[in-house]
């Protein structure tokens, strides 16, 4: 198996590619290894001291490692944990538990037209986009002109987070959508 690595706009996430689907459907976030118990692959990654973070996409695996650590002497141990991890046959994620996080927070189907734009806007045009850079976004309500989203994976916490949401994924929204006065992170 050859593993690629890829750097992310936000230097303490390095996004992994090893060449199979990593996750059948959505995403999964891990932010830190209390939460990674449903995967097995998480929480192998978790045994590396300093990481602090996995986030499972469609075909990558996005790690966060602690700031003061060095990619250089962290990616083998990670590139060896995902390799055994893919030569064991466990599955990435717990059958029992392999409901992928929702890309839309708590999607109960009764969204009016204008979330329902937004929605749309959201999975064709800036989630690839994100996925890209090793993160989700997810929606999370939309209330009097106010959008709120919540960054994922190598997002969150990402430098360049807050100028991806205003500058352009508000700009985009407002474009498209008069009724969106603003975009803001679900996480401030």
């Amino acid at each position: 198996m050859f593993i690629q690595t890829q750097d992310t706009p936000n230097p303490a996430t390095l996004k992994f590619i090893p060449g199979v689907p990593v996750m059948e459907n959505g995403t999964a976030d891990y932010p830190a290894a209390e939460s990674a118990k449903s995967s097995p692959l998480a929480t192998r990654l978790f045994q590396v001291d300093g990481i602090t973070g996995v986030f499972l996409g469609s075909d990558f695996v996005a790690v966060t490692k602690a700031e003061s650590l060095d990619w250089f002497a962290l990616k083998p141990s990670i590139l060896a944990g995902i390799m055994e991890h893919f030569a064991s046959g466990l599955p990435v994620v717990e059958a029992a538990t392999a409901g992928a996080d929702s890309p839309h927070g708590s999607d109960d189907g009764n969204d009016s037209e204008t979330v329902q734009q937004i929605k749309q806007l959201l999975d064709t045009r800036v989630r690839p986009a994100v996925a890209m850079d090793g993160g989700d976004i997810v929606f999370q309500a939309f209330e009097d002109g106010i959008v709120t989203l919540q960054m994922r994976g190598a997002c969150q916490g990402c430098p360049s987070s807050t100028a991806t949401l205003k500058m352009g994924i508000e700009n985009m929204l407002r474009h498209y959508i008069p009724e969106v006065r603003e975009v803001r992170s679900a996480d401030l």
